[in-house]
């Protein structure tokens, strides 16, 4: 379906940002009490977020929305929260608990780099450049890719994932401070062999890509979290849209920008009529299958990256596009009672069950923590010129 049919939400304005900003602020406040010398889970349960220990892949997001309401509010309580988190992300890494993995920048981007922009929190700083170092150590020359999961080296684990491109982030910004380029050199690499094999021919993304560990050429694309390996996992596509958008950000090369145009046409050409995508995008409506609504945050987040790059036309196409999307957002997925739920945004979809897949199943028609977070930067972006965390 167009994305842009009859039915699809107008843009939202700029006093109804403002006013969700102050609504997901609020909640943040509201939460502090539990998630200030804790993490908050990945996924809600019953629209519910637990308190967990800092040792998941997601913990980085909730800091990041307290670093957002600081920016947004001024507030030095926010701030006094954020950097008690950067002492636990500081504490994650010197003992390295959970941290052999390549999500080294979903969780030290948005919780210590932000630390160190905001307000030169020198623990920041030194806590996000040994993150950076961990996540060389899975860097793989033999394919040119940062290995996911797994110990590294191990054939059937030889992967890379697209919501690495998240990651890369963090390593510009290691060589930017240290002035060594081997951080950037990997990235940019990384970011290569991504834009090599993980788009497919028409235009949809590979969630996990094999590549030989003898030989380094490309094998396979799979799946772990998608429908199957050859449908069209929504949130892979927004990894894949997003990231293609700091890629070029970082090196603005023109095959960059053509994937991300191809990436966005792809995604939209299989939205509903509200711009919130299904959890995959081989559904549509009358499949009764959960929504992911933390991907339409991501997406929109890319274009408004991606708009600070490109020239007015275009820029103001991408701008367009991401108020609507956030719109839809704000009116009928944000959590607008508190006490129906302590996140910010419902309907995300970690992981979904298949046949077809190897994940978990968890965090389904939920609240998902970057959900929440690309929300809160998304209407941060819209609402002044934002200085980036990634």
């Amino acid at each position: 379906m167009n994305a842009l049919a009859s039915g699809s939400p107008a843009p939202i304005k700029d006093e109804e940002v403002n006013a969700a900003l102050d609504i997901a602020v609020a909640q943040v406040r509201r939460n502090l009490p539990q998630f200030t010398y804790q993490a908050q889970n990945h996924s809600s349960v019953g629209n519910i977020y637990p308190a967990v220990a800092n040792d998941q892949w997601t913990a980085g997001f909730w800091p990041g929305e307290i670093w957002l309401a600081f920016e947004h509010t001024g507030d030095k309580l926010f701030q006094y929260a954020a950097q008690i988190q950067v002492q636990s992300f500081q504490h994650r890494i010197e003992n390295r608990i959970e941290t052999d993995h390549h999500d080294m920048g979903f969780l030290y981007s948005p919780s210590c780099i932000a630390a160190w922009k905001l307000v030169k929190d020198e623990d920041g700083r030194r806590a996000a450049l040994m993150a950076a170092d961990q996540l060389l150590e899975r860097y793989q020359p033999v394919g040119q890719f940062i290995q996911a999961w797994g110990r590294k080296g191990n054939p059937n684990e030889y992967r890379y994932i697209i919501d690495c491109l998240l990651n890369l982030p963090l390593l510009y910004w290691a060589s930017q401070q240290t002035g060594d380029p081997k951080y950037r050199d990997i990235a940019l690499l990384h970011a290569r062999t991504t834009l090599a094999n993980s788009v497919r021919a028409d235009d949809s993304t590979y969630h996990t890509f094999y590549m030989d560990p003898k030989t380094g050429k490309p094998v396979r694309g799979a799946t772990k979290q998608g429908y199957s390996d050859d449908s069209f996992w929504a949130r892979g596509q927004a990894w894949g849209i997003a990231g293609m958008a700091l890629s070029y950000r970082y090196e603005p090369i023109a095959e960059y920008r053509e994937a991300f145009e191809r990436l966005l046409t792809f995604y939209l050409n299989r939205l509903p009529a509200d711009m919130v995508p299904y959890w995959d995008l081989i559904f549509t409506d009358g499949d009764a299958e959960p929504r992911d609504s933390s991907s339409a945050s991501i997406v929109a987040c890319g274009l408004l990256e991606m708009a600070e790059l490109v020239d007015a036309d275009d820029a103001a196409r991408y701008r367009d596009l991401a108020r609507r999307m956030m719109k839809s957002l704000v009116d009928h997925y944000a959590v607008k009672d508190p006490s129906q739920s302590n996140g910010l945004v419902l309907h995300g979809t970690y992981s979904k069950k298949t046949p077809h897949n190897t994940c978990r199943g968890e965090g389904v028609d939920e609240c998902v923590s970057w959900g929440d977070y690309y929300f809160m930067e998304a209407l941060t972006r819209l609402s002044r010129n934002w200085s980036s965390y990634w």
